[in-house]
């Protein structure tokens, strides 16, 4: 089984980028994308319709703001669209769909460097998500993360550490976060592969970053120890174009 994820900054955008030739050549069972910035009802049908994919998105209550989808070639037993607080779930940020072999959180985090009030909200919903998924975990259930967390975990996952020690997206405390995360029994997949530097999925547009490579790992696959012996391999899509996120993945056996 193949699932990808995406931030593509602008469902609307990346449509007139390629998005949908895409997702037809590449043919994963299910690519979560984040970032849509349009409700539902503003999607055009050609990018909800396309061959072979049910399509789900999760809209928030401020246009041009947020939002998430899945494109799934597998209609899911049941699907949430949201975590049922109100606080979080007004700026449509995830989508939760049960499989018969695993659960599937797509999820757009939220960026912190707009304010010292988006940062406090940004760090009460990784303390509401971490909760989340103990629960969870508590319960047995087989886990799939996935999204943009806006957060580079460690030095390798970011070209310039010093510079950035400083900003929201590589605080301690947002770096402290995701080391919790992974203790309550969660893998990062591309790491258990790849521990190599220079591997980063999301790049500044203004200062032409992508050129040169410098870059954030800011966009991950999580999966819950349990389905450990099933992860064949995790990998970034850097070379797919149209957003300044860049594809990331894994691939199963279930």
């Amino acid at each position: 089984m193949r699932i990808l994820s995406w931030n593509v900054n602008g469902i609307r955008s990346v449509a007139k980028k390629g998005f949908i030739e895409f997702l037809e050549s590449d043919s994963p069972d299910v690519l979560c994308i984040q970032e849509t910035k349009a409700r539902e009802e503003d999607i055009p049908n050609e990018i909800k319709a396309i061959n072979r994919y049910y399509s789900y998105f999760s809209s928030p209550e401020r246009k041009g703001y947020s939002g998430v989808g899945i494109y799934t070639k597998e209609k899911p037993l049941v699907k949430e669209l949201n975590f049922g607080i109100n606080k979080f779930d007004s700026e449509g940020r995830a989508l939760i769909f049960t499989y018969p072999e695993f659960i599937l959180l797509n999820v757009y985090f939220p960026n912190g460097k707009m304010s010292n009030e988006r940062l406090n909200y940004k760090m009460d919903f990784y303390k509401m998500f971490l909760d989340y998924t103990k629960d969870l975990l508590d319960k047995g259930k087989k886990i799939i993360v996935c999204g943009d967390v806006n957060t580079a975990h460690k030095e390798i996952d970011i070209a310039r550490p010093k510079e950035n020690e400083k900003i929201s997206g590589f605080l301690p405390m947002e770096r402290a976060w995701i080391d919790r995360f992974i203790e309550i029994g969660f893998i990062d997949t591309f790491r258990h592969f790849n521990k190599n530097p220079g591997n980063y999925s999301w790049w500044d547009y203004k200062s032409k970053a992508r050129d040169r490579n410098v870059g954030w790992r800011i966009d991950y696959f999580y999966i819950s120890s349990n389905l450990l012996d099933n992860l064949n391999s995790a990998f970034i899509l850097n070379e797919v174009m149209g957003s300044d996120h860049c594809p990331i993945g894994i691939e199963l056996s279930l």
